[in-house]
This record gives C-alpha cells, sequence and structure tokens, in this order.
C-alpha cells in the first residue's frame, strides 16, 4: 500500500473514482436508449446497419483508450491521467449532441471513448493501490456500483426525455466537466515519486508475457472477452431485443433499468462473498448463473411481475461476473504492474463489447435478434466458465514472492 496515513481519513478519493465510474455507466448504456429513438425517426440517417456501426466504433475508442492509454498510469501516476482522460470525454460527448449527421456522431462518439477507456482501469487501479489489505473484492465492486447506478441514471433521464435524444448526451458531458476539477484537487496520488520512477523503466505489456502470468493474462482476457460482450451487447440492445419480442419500447426502456438495478445488488453481494470465500470459486458461479438466465430470457413471459424479476436476477449476475473479473486481476498482478493488467484485461474485453453489439445488431438487422441473442448471450457466459477454469491457485503465491524481493 503507497497511500499515506493521512490520505486514509479521506473520503474524496472513494468518492471521486465512485463518481468516475458513473461517467462509464452513463456510457454504457447512453446508445441503448436512444438507438431504438434514432432508427424510428431515421435522424441524421440512422438505420439499424448505422446504429451497429457506431456502437462499434464507439467501443473500438474505449478498448483504444484501456489497452494503450490505461497503462500509462502505472508509469506516471493515476490522478492526472484520470484527470485528462475525464475532460477528453467530457468534450467529445457534448459534441456528439451537434452532430449533423451519422458518421460524425460515430467519429465524435469513438474520440469519447478514447478518454473514458481508460478511466475504469485507471480507477480500479488506484482503488485497488488505496484499499486496505484483503478487500479487494469490496473495494473493486463498490466502486463499480457507481457504473450501474450510472447507468440506472441514464436509463431514467431517457424515459424522462427521450424522444429528445440530444439531452443524453449534453448532461453526460457537463456532469465530466465538473467533475474533472474536484479529480484534479481532492485526488491524492497513490503512486509515490519513487515508485513511479521505478516502474517507467520496468512495466508494460512485455512484462505480461513474462512467467507466471502469460497463462493467467490469456485467460482472465478471455473471460473479459466474454464479459464485456454481455455487458455492452445487453445494454445496447436489450431495449430493440425486447422490441423485437413484442414487448413496448416503453416497457424496454424500463427492462433496462431493472436490469442495472439488479447490477448494483449483485456488486454489493459478489464483494462480499470474493473477499470471504474466495474470488476465484465466486466469479465462476456468477458466469454459470448468468448463461442459465440469459437462456430463460430466450422465453417469452407475459406476466410482468415474473419478466422483471428475471431481468433484475439477470443483471444481479451477469454484471458482476465481469467486475469480478477485475478484481481477480487486481489480486494476481503486483502493484507496478495493476494498472497495466487491468488494461488489458479491459482492453481485449473491449474486443468483445464490440462483438456484442456487433453481433447482435447483425441479428436485429437479419430480424432474428429474438431468442438468438439470448443464446449467443447465454453461450458467452458458458464459455467465460471455461476459461476462468485454467487460471491457477499458484500465481497469488508468485506475487507475493515478487512483491517480496521488490
Amino acid at each position: 500500500m503507497t497511500t499515506s496515513p493521512s490520505s486514509r481519513v479521506s473520503r474524496w478519493p472513494v468518492w471521486l473514482c465512485w463518481l468516475a465510474m458513473v461517467l462509464d455507466g452513463f456510457d454504457l448504456v447512453v446508445l441503448g436508449t436512444v438507438i431504438p429513438t434514432l432508427i424510428k425517426t431515421g435522424e441524421l440517417g440512422f438505420d439499424a446497419v448505422g446504429a451497429t456501426l457506431v456502437a462499434t466504433i464507439s467501443l473500438v475508442g474505449v478498448g483504444a483508450g484501456a489497452l494503450f492509454i490505461a497503462p500509462l498510469s502505472d508509469r506516471f501516476g493515476r490522478r492526472k491521467l484520470m484527470v485528462a482522460c475525464v475532460l477528453w470525454f467530457s468534450v467529445f460527448t457534448l459534441a456528439v449532441a451537434w452532430a449533423p449527421n451519422v458518421a460524425v456522431f460515430g467519429v465524435f462518439r469513438f474520440l469519447a471513448g478514447v478518454g473514458l477507456g481508460a478511466c475504469l482501469p485507471v480507477a480500479l487501479a488506484y482503488m485497488n493501490d488505496y484499499a486496505k489489505a484483503g478487500s479487494a473484492g469490496k473495494s473493486t465492486t463498490r466502486t463499480m456500483t457507481g457504473y450501474h447506478v450510472g447507468a440506472v441514471a441514464t436509463a431514467f433521464l431517457a424515459l424522462l426525455v427521450i424522444p429528445d435524444w440530444r439531452i443524453m448526451f449534453v448532461v453526460g458531458g457537463i456532469a465530466g466537466l465538473v467533475l474533472a476539477p474536484f479529480l484534479w484537487f481532492k485526488l491524492p496520488e497513490t503512486l509515490p515519486a519513487a515508485e513511479t520512477a521505478r516502474t517507467q523503466e520496468q512495466t508494460g505489456f512485455r512484462d505480461l508475457a513474462r512467467k507466471p502470468y502469460p497463462l493467467v493474462a490469456v485467460a482472465i482476457a478471455a473471460a473479459s472477452f466474454m464479459g464485456l460482450l454481455l455487458v455492452y451487447g445487453l445494454n445496447t440492445w436489450l431495449p430493440q431485443l425486447m422490441a423485437s419480442a413484442g414487448y413496448p419500447v416503453s416497457a424496454g426502456l424500463s427492462l433496462l433499468l431493472v436490469l442495472n438495478l439488479g447490477a448494483v445488488a449483485g456488486l454489493i453481494i459478489a464483494g462480499i462473498l470474493a473477499d470471504k470465500h474466495g474470488t476465484k470459486p465466486i466469479v465462476l458461479l456468477w458466469f454459470g448463473l448468468s448463461a442459465a438466465c440469459l437462456a430463460l430470457l430466450s422465453i417469452k413471459v407475459d406476466n410482468a411481475f415474473l419478466l422483471n424479476a428475471l431481468v433484475f436476477v439477470t443483471g444481479v449476475f451477469v454484471f458482476s461476473a465481469q467486475v469480478l473479473v477485475y478484481a481477480w486481476v487486481s489480486q494476481l498482478f503486483p502493484a507496478r504492474l495493476r494498472a497495466t493488467a487491468l488494461g488489458f484485461a479491459a482492453g481485449v474485453g473491449r474486443v468483445g463489447a464490440i462483438a456484442g453489439p456487433a453481433v447482435t445488431g447483425g441479428l436485429v438487422a437479419a430480424g432474428i435478434a429474438y431468442p438468438w441473442g439470448f443464446y449467443a448471450f447465454a453461450a458467452a457466459g458458458a464459455l467465460a466458465v471455461l476459461a476462468l477454469v485454467a487460471v491457477p491457485h499458484a500465481i497469488a503465491a508468485a506475487r507475493t514472492a515478487e512483491e517480496q524481493v521488490s
């Protein structure tokens, strides 16, 4: 642990990292809330194909930010990078509201994604630097409740303002601009100058290829791919999937809200169980139950209470399963590689985040999104279980030995 004793008593880092995740939660669902309206009206030239392309290019930007920008915080510190990324994201999110056509809309979403893509791994690395020993699970999952609180707030805002979709991006951009000064003035650096100088020459993706990390990095990245495929596929296309199944558009937006409420509850439960019983058994159970719930959603449910209950439980397992992957990364890798490992997992995972909306969008365009979209999601959950089974327990001992030597 690298924080000073005085910084321990401050709650600013906890809340500021949480609020940064609220912005990530906004980005997670905002396209899902506006796509049905844009497709229906054809505004800016949107159709199902255009919406799929925009969703895809947005996530390319997020993946690039996670993979190439986030690891810089292992070299130069977490605080400055987080502030810069939030400012970058905010400016280009505001710009989306004034996009004149689909192409420019997509470019602005790509640029916003580059900034925001680095925020998640940097914020989680920061919180694991800052957290007490033995609390990585709760530290990660509680920080990530902001992710889904942001998603819930965004879905709720959409219910109030849609079809005026531009307000969604104005609110998101302004929120980031308000947060940035607080990050700058109230967020202490977790990596001291000596540690930062040491990591400038020693950290990088090449370190993940050295024993004992390669198998762990590949398996974690594969699970992150599947997890983010589920997270982004569902949040981007759930309203449209439900519309394809015959539910009203308003019901689809409401279910998006319920899905993310379930996610918040799941994060709290998952963090407690992971710290008590170990992250591996809980993340395996969570992905397995995610697959089962998603398979059940392929069945048309006419009872509104049962449908909402099933969507809520699906949210409990799907989203916290992915967050547990991040918590596990923070436990498996030493502090000097934490943001690099998280960036690698998140960056490769963002390929899954691209694949989820792209595949589901293809199914929507083909007219077979329901029930095949849910079948594809269930298969992704099952594949994540298979990937994580391969992660050995011995890596923890190797990490401990490395940290003692350093």
